[in-house]
């Protein structure tokens, strides 16, 4: 990518709880270092000033859970050369993919006093489901460091640094003991992406996912121990079925062993 001029970044939201878009307003010192590469040209979170589109590096948070949505991102992607998607909802559908497993008419009748007016999809997905994406940055929310990394990378045009091993890796760094294995607590560290610090498992609370699957994790052989170690398949369904549920490597450690 050229230097000679800054970057122009565009911040999108879709359906979402805005973490992840606060996570890069709480890495303002941190992107200082950047700031003479890169110009923040739209972002309704922060500012009122909109600069239209063509943009350089386009981030987006959220799922798609509407028609309008699905029409959105199809402009969204014409307008960015790059497209990066930041967060779990944006990268599997996030936690509100749940309703993709029952019946999302049945919750809009529950839920609102007037359903008619609600105009929504009957499941949650990711961007990539849309439109081609350029990078996924991962987490719920994401790592504001790696997003400033993410940054530093496309301006230098080099490959960005991040990880794709296991949370297991940094349990082991910071020498935390395996809740796996010295309590047999069903942790989902072998299969979740790096990038948290291993924060739950140094604090006692086994790993539940929300970085996504790792890079080539075997989620079936983990759903297999989980039973063998007499787990039912409800609780197992439940580990796998959080933040990151609709990345098919989860879905598929549940869906085969129902099929089983």
């Amino acid at each position: 990518m050229s230097s000679e001029r800054k970057q122009r970044i565009a911040i999108f939201k879709f359906a979402s709880c805005d973490g992840c878009q606060l996570s890069l307003l709480d890495a303002e010192d941190e992107l200082l270092k950047v700031a003479e590469a890169v110009e923040i040209a739209y972002f309704p979170e922060a500012s009122r000033a909109m600069m239209k589109g063509p943009y350089d590096v386009g981030l987006v948070e959220g799922s798609i859970i509407t028609h309008h949505d699905a029409d959105k991102i199809q402009q969204v992607r014409r307008q960015c050369r790059l497209l990066v998607t930041i967060g779990a909802c944006a990268t599997s559908g996030g936690i509100q993919a749940l309703r993709n497993w029952k019946d999302a008419a049945e919750f809009v009748r529950t839920v609102y006093p007037s359903p008619d007016f609600v105009q929504t999809l009957k499941m949650s997905t990711p961007i990539a489901e849309h439109v081609p994406v350029d990078f996924e940055l991962r987490g719920c929310p994401i790592n504001k460091l790696q997003l400033v990394e993410l940054l530093s990378a496309l301006i230098a045009g080099r490959k960005p640094n991040i990880p794709t091993y296991s949370v297991c890796m940094e349990c082991k760094r910071r020498a935390t003991v395996c809740l796996a294995v010295s309590r047999g607590e069903p942790c989902l560290g072998p299969v979740t992406m790096a990038g948290c610090g291993a924060l739950c498992p140094a604090y006692g609370r086994p790993c539940f996912g929300c970085f996504g699957p790792m890079d080539s994790p075997n989620t079936v052989a983990l759903a297999a121990d989980f039973a063998a170690k007499g787990h039912s398949h409800a609780e197992i369904e439940r580990l796998f079925r959080s933040y990151s549920a609709w990345a098919w490597q989860f879905r598929r450690a549940t869906e085969e062993r129902r099929q089983a």
